[in-house]
Parts: C-alpha cells; sequence; structure tokens
C-alpha cells in the first residue's frame, strides 16, 4: 500500500500564533495562566498545554480575579471582553487576524445600518464571537432554505460575512443563493474563508483522483477538518476523520492500494506521523509527499497585550521581552 501526503496540511500559521501566546504567556507569568475556550480545537494540543500549567475554563467568570486570561483563536463576543474588565483580568486575545479581519468588516455593515448575514454553523464558537462583536442585527444562515427563510425584502439594506472555515463550494453556493434573493446585498465573496483552508481544500481535490480511501486527522470539532473529509466524499472518496490513530479501522483498508492522509489546520504533524506509523504496522508501505503550495504565511504575537499584562504583573520586573517578533 501507497500513503500520498497532501501538502500542505497541519497546522495554520493563526493555530501556531495562538499555541505561541499561551507558551509565552506561561513563560512569562508562571503557572497558572487561564485559557478560555480551547484554544485551538484540537485535544493533543489542549493537553499538551495543560501540562505545561494552562488551565482551559468555559467562562471568563471562572478566571480567578486579577488573573491572567487568553482568549481562543476562534475570537470571543464583546460581552466577554466587558466581564473580563469588570474581574480586573489580564487579558491577552488569541484570536487569529483572519478572524478579526471578519469582525471588522460585520461591524462596519453594522454601523452602515446594514442587518448582517453571517454564514456559518451556529454554535461554533468562531461564529458565537462574531455574530456577539456585532452592535445590531446578525442572522446566521447554513443552508439555501435558511436564506429562504430570512425575514427581509429583497431590497432590505443587508450585508454578509462568513466563518473562515467553510467549505469553498458550498460558500460560493450560498453567496449566489444571497444575491439571488437581495440583489443589493454587499460582502467578501469567499475572501473571508482563511488561506489555510482554502489550500487544505484544494489539496484534498487535487489528490481524490489518486487515492481509494482519505483520512483526515482531526478533532470532531473542529469545522476545517470536517469540510476536508465532506471534500473528500464529494469527490466520490470514502473519508474518515479521525482523532489520532488508533481509530484506525484495519476493515476501512481492504481492497485500498493508495490511502490520502491530511490533517485540519489544528492537528499536529506528530498525529500524522502516528498514523503513518499505524498504517504501516498494517501492512507494507510506502509514503510519498505530493507536491503543493509552501504556506509561510506568520502572524505576529501581540506583545503589546502581552507586555500590558507583565506591567500589571507583581513580578513585572523580573520578565524582559523582544520590540517585535514573528511566530
Amino acid at each position: 500500500m501507497e500513503a500520498l501526503l497532501a501538502q500542505p496540511r497541519g497546522f495554520c500559521a493563526g493555530v501556531v500564533r495562538a499555541i505561541e501566546i499561551v507558551e509565552r504567556a506561561l513563560e512569562i507569568h508562571g503557572r497558572p495562566v487561564y485559557v478560555v475556550h480551547e484554544i485551538v480545537h484540537n485535544r493533543h494540543v489542549v493537553e499538551r498545554l495543560r501540562e505545561q500549567g494552562a488551565v482551559f475554563v468555559e467562562d471568563v467568570d471562572a478566571v480567578p480575579r486579577g488573573a491572567v486570561a487568553v482568549l481562543s483563536a476562534h475570537g470571543v463576543a464583546s460581552r466577554v471582553f466587558r466581564r473580563a474588565a469588570a474581574r480586573r483580568l489580564r487579558v491577552i486575545d488569541a484570536i487569529c487576524p483572519l478572524v478579526a479581519k471578519v469582525h471588522l468588516q460585520a461591524q462596519r455593515y453594522a454601523r452602515l445600518g446594514r442587518a448582517v448575514i453571517l454564514i456559518g454553523h451556529a454554535g461554533h464558537p468562531e461564529v458565537e464571537g462574531t455574530r456577539g462583536s456585532v452592535d445590531g442585527e446578525v442572522h446566521v444562515v447554513a443552508s439555501e432554505a435558511e436564506i429562504e427563510a430570512l425575514p427581509f425584502a429583497a431590497d432590505a439594506p443587508l450585508a454578509y460575512v462568513t466563518q473562515t472555515t467553510l467549505s469553498l463550494d458550498d460558500t460560493r453556493q450560498l453567496i449566489a443563493a444571497l444575491e439571488r434573493r437581495f440583489p443589493g446585498i454587499e460582502g467578501p465573496d469567499v475572501d473571508d474563508i482563511c488561506y489555510a483552508t482554502q489550500n487544505r481544500q484544494a489539496a484534498v481535490r487535487g489528490m481524490a483522483e489518486k487515492v481509494d480511501l482519505l483520512l483526515v486527522v482531526g478533532a470532531r470539532n473542529s469545522s476545517n477538518s470536517n469540510r476536508l473529509r465532506e471534500v473528500a466524499s464529494q469527490a466520490g472518496v470514502p473519508a474518515h476523520l479521525v482523532e489520532e490513530a488508533s481509530e484506525i479501522d484495519p476493515r476501512w483498508l481492504d481492497g485500498v492500494e493508495r490511502v490520502g492522509v491530511t490533517a485540519g489546520a489544528s492537528a499536529p504533524e506528530s498525529l500524522v506521523q502516528g498514523v503513518l506509523a499505524r498504517l504501516a504496522r498494517l501492512g507494507s508501505l510506502s509514503v510519498r509527499e505530493l507536491d503543493g503550495p509552501t504556506e509561510n504565511v506568520t502572524f505576529r504575537l501581540p506583545l503589546a497585550a502581552l507586555r500590558a499584562s507583565v506591567r500589571e504583573s507583581r513580578h513585572a520586573s523580573e520578565v524582559s521581552l523582544p520590540a517585535a517578533s514573528p511566530v
């Protein structure tokens, strides 16, 4: 059996930045540093940070007054910042810059008097954070039926933004449906879909015709990982989402000569290597990495926020940070 490795795969720049923010905060302040929600959607990443001293909570009210609180890469609602300020928390926002861009777009549309349509999955942390960042009307849609049910006249002042981790093809269809029903609607086309999501989906599409099976390494609550599995399925390739190598069912490999392997944007490469090791144990295996774009995007750390939290710390005099540093 041959395993084809997708390129690119795994960590994106936003995930790398978020993890490093937690690690730097731990270096500066020591244990514990509190993280509101999963910093990224991967329990292996969360467990590793927990071992280093991060404490994960679901609500800022669970953070002791005056403590350091890192906010999720998925972004949070404005009310979270207000509650954190009321508790005098030393906040470090790890929001992915591409998600922050969506927040700013939605806020701008609302200021212009437009009701905002958010294309995304209701209940996902990124969607709830975007919705909660807007002072105004926000409607979440994930299907053409939900678009048809929107309570607006055809000429209503509307705008749309999108969750960053959606399927490109599905999002284009939903945008087209919005534009058919509301000809005057404004929005950014699919520009809000993050570069890493686009690249990983394109890699899976290119791989689909070469493999008999696709394994996606990623968490079940990871939107971008689920979209990779869907992209393969839509191309006619059986696909399974696995959080780790032990979840591979040997029966999936019956009659398979080539298996594709990719990973969602919050899955570490160590899990991919674990999948390859298990495949090798299940039979003779050769591995080939496919060609694909090299991602060299980096996002700077929020050093101003790290410095501010240091100044408020009793141990500020013991800490020194560089003037600026990319991830």
